[in-house]
């Protein structure tokens, strides 16, 4: 039976408690395949030898790959293998691209990545699996992901589709929405705002206005937003699709004097996005469950590595956070400075 997709139930509870799920998508017959938790991955007890994996960021000090980390770091010692993080200074592909042909030389047996552009990170991946690593994605993906023993992500879709019934909840009359991306070429923050557009576009009382770009940069969203608004001042509601350009969206609100007037939603919940949150310059959070991706991912290696078998495409949920929950049970859903 064809289960109601995690982000319907999550939305429709906004109000309420946080609505999170602790295991990945099983739905069969959609994208995603049975999860980690339905396979032999969740099974494996311990690794039949000290496994060297590698885990490359899609970038250094974001809280979503810091807790990331410390998921791996957790799942590898309950497995008995190692596992050594590095990453970009920016989300550049011409900055990861380098870190992983390094990995790739030193001969791992897996490596752990978030790509960082569906297209340059092709051809590197590619020589991983051809130099015998077992390659598996976490959070973001490739052209082809069939490079990679299993791809691990958010329901990015679903979290896009999320965030605007948040909106819908929080500005019942209808109004301007913008988006406030990050770069193209991403995978999951493309997904999100696909998700986004879609739900906004079979709802009359909305019109999208459009997705700005801040190149992951707080600042350059906190210009874009002040520019938006003054070309539109009427915007209602803003949908901002990383932990970054939630930052720069909630500063540029906060300075051009509409805090609390504008409907945000973040997607991540690291530390400033949480006191944004608290403060009413942001009134939800879709937090992802990068410590699960993590996990899920490290499982994935050993079980491929061990010659077991492995969910190819993997879901895991999301929570949703606002200032009636983010002290009680959502709490447990923040992201982590460090582990």
């Amino acid at each position: 039976m064809k289960r109601m997709p995690l982000a319907v139930l999550c939305a429709a509870t906004l109000a309420l408690a946080a609505c999170s799920s602790s295991k990945p998508d099983e739905e069969k017959g959609s994208a995603a395949d049975n999860g980690p938790a339905a396979s032999s991955q969740a099974s494996v007890d311990k690794a039949s030898k000290n496994y060297n994996i590698q885990f490359v960021q899609g970038v250094q000090g974001d809280e979503f790959y810091i807790t990331m980390q410390c998921g791996i770091e957790a799942e590898a010692k309950k497995l008995g293998v190692t596992v050594k993080t590095q990453g970009p200074t920016k989300f550049d592909p011409t900055l990861q691209k380098p870190i992983v042909d390094s990995v790739v030389t030193s001969k791992p047996d897996a490596l752990l990545v978030a790509p960082t552009d569906v297209t340059a990170m092709q051809g590197p991946l590619n020589q991983a699996k051809a130099a015998g690593v077992k390659v598996v994605l976490v959070d973001t993906t490739v052209d082809d992901p069939s490079v990679a023993v299993s791809a691990i992500a958010s329901d990015n879709i679903g979290g896009g589709k999320a965030a605007f019934e948040a909106i819908q909840k929080l500005a019942p009359q209808g109004g301007k929405v913008l988006a406030m991306g990050v770069t193209p070429g991403i995978s999951t923050t493309d997904q999100r705002a696909k998700g986004f557009e879609d739900a906004v576009k079979a709802d009359s009382k909305f019109t999208y206005v459009g997705i700005q770009y801040s190149n992951n940069d707080p600042a350059t969203a906190s210009n874009l937003i002040s520019a938006a608004l003054q070309k539109d001042p009427d915007i209602v509601g803003v949908f901002a699709l990383n932990l970054f350009s939630a930052e720069g969206t909630a500063t540029g609100i906060k300075q051009s004097g509409k805090a609390g007037k504008i409907q945000v939603i973040g997607f991540d919940a690291g530390p400033n996005q949480v006191a944004a949150l608290r403060a009413g310059t942001v009134q939800a959070l879709i937090a992802q469950q990068p410590a699960e991706i993590g996990k899920f991912g490290v499982d994935a290696a050993v079980a491929s590595l061990d010659g077991g078998s492995v969910t190819p495409k993997v879901q895991t949920g999301f929570t949703i956070l606002t200032k009636d929950n983010i002290d009680g049970e959502g709490a447990n859903a923040v992201y982590k400075s460090k582990c």
